[in-house]
């Protein structure tokens, strides 16, 4: 990957609209941290005046006082909120995977609520240029990994937004398992899918604000009007319980800040005959399948990887795969979060499962390829690759990206 021909000068552009909040606006105080909506509602909401506002947005668009965004910003004069975009799960949170919510009247607000699940293109901007807004805002808490929806409801109503004419504002929450690095294979165009539309790593390290200057200018056909208001006090090191914000789960299946920490490696078995923990109280953390016994955590403890013990779990999940069986399979318990690597302990888990459960397969529509964005870790673990052989061979890619991706980071 490289820069594009404007890149240099969007994110020139994206700095200059980042330019801080003056203290006394954002109620800034030492080290605390401050997300995009407080230090937007701290200065008045000065940098929506006159327009009529468009929240695309979640659950997880919450106060520190667990008020919903859009109840305190309908409430507010001084901002003129006049619809909603809900995204997969819906606005309000009340739909699963793969669901949303549809067109309706909030009953909270009254205000109309569209739905842009799955939509984008000119559909998707059609929807804008029917709200009548002028200005589009995005609050969503994201989880960091590149096959987490809402990046790319980002990407899709910034890409919408520019073809309608409209402004696009992000506010930005904190990335939950830090900024640290970006780790794991970056998607192959033709790969792309709604779990990954573009080419980033497999675990991104950036927040959406960052990920919005990136999709600006590297990958939208032309630059729409964008500002993000950044967080105040946030360090790339740091996990989310640092901060005390609270944590609102952004999906059914993303319960707590430590499903996230795991995520961007176990999510990978979606893309197989086990079960990845849906229907459990621990989901992406417990994994298994019928058949499968102790084998599995002892070879996969073998490895000694960083940050992570595995222990011998048997469950039976509520719903989805293997729905009311019992099940064997590891719980993975992460000791050190600064040494785990989730990526590449994804990885180990699908070379290990494959060695020690003769029933192991990958879903029949080669899911895995989507997930991974490419065929090559499926193709490479078929072949008898170790680990590590696995993970060295996309370090070529992900330098590249790393590469373009340190111009658009914001924070220290």
């Amino acid at each position: 990957m490289r820069m594009s021909r404007r890149s240099l000068l969007v994110a020139g552009t994206a700095a200059a609209a980042l330019t801080p909040l003056p203290a006394e606006a954002s109620g800034h105080t030492g080290h605390r941290l401050r997300t995009g909506f407080e230090r937007l509602a701290g200065a008045g909401y000065a940098q929506l005046g006159g327009e009529r506002v468009g929240m695309v947005t979640n659950p997880t668009g919450v106060t520190r006082d667990v008020r919903h965004i859009v109840d305190v910003m309908h409430a507010d004069d001084r901002v003129n909120l006049v619809a909603v975009f809900g995204p997969e799960h819906g606005f309000r949170g009340t739909a699963q995977a793969g669901g949303s919510e549809g067109r309706y009247d909030d009953p909270a607000t009254g205000l109309p609520v569209y739905d842009t699940y799955l939509k984008s293109g000119q559909a998707l901007a059609d929807i804008f240029t029917a709200s009548g807004v002028d200005t589009v805002v995005f609050d969503i808490q994201d989880a960091g990994a590149r096959f987490y929806t809402y990046i790319w409801t980002l990407y899709d109503c910034m890409e919408a937004a520019r073809l309608a004419g409209k402004r696009f504002v992000v506010l930005d929450r904190p990335n939950p398992v830090t900024g640290r690095a970006a780790q794991g294979p970056v998607l192959h165009k033709e790969f792309a899918t709604f779990v990954g539309r573009q080419p980033i790593a497999q675990a991104h390290g950036m927040t959406v604000a960052e990920l919005a200057r990136l999709f600006n200018g590297e990958f939208l056909a032309a630059p729409v009007e964008l500002d993000t208001v950044q967080m105040s006090g946030w360090k790339r090191g740091e996990f989310y319980d640092a901060w005390g914000l609270p944590w609102v789960p952004p999906s059914p299946n993303m319960p707590t800040p430590d499903t996230a920490l795991v995520y961007s490696g176990t999510c990978l078995f979606e893309g197989t005959n086990l079960s990845e923990g849906r229907g459990t109280t621990r989901p992406f953390e417990l994994l298994g399948a019928e058949g499968v016994d102790g084998r599995w955590a002892a070879a996969v403890g073998e490895l000694a990887l960083p940050g992570v013990h595995f222990r011998e779990a048997y469950f039976a999940p509520t719903f989805s795969k293997f729905q009311g069986k019992t099940v064997g399979g590891v719980q993975i318990h992460v000791h050190d979060r600064a040494a785990f690597e989730p990526v590449r302990t994804g990885i180990a888990l699908l070379v290990t499962a494959r060695k020690v459960w003769s029933g192991f397969a990958w879903r029949s529509d080669n899911w895995i390829d989507k997930l991974t964005g490419s065929t090559l870790v499926r193709t490479m673990i078929d072949a008898g690759a170790r680990t590590d052989e696995v993970v060295a061979a996309w370090q070529d890619e992900l330098e590249a990206f790393r590469k373009v991706r340190k111009h658009y980071l914001i924070y220290k």
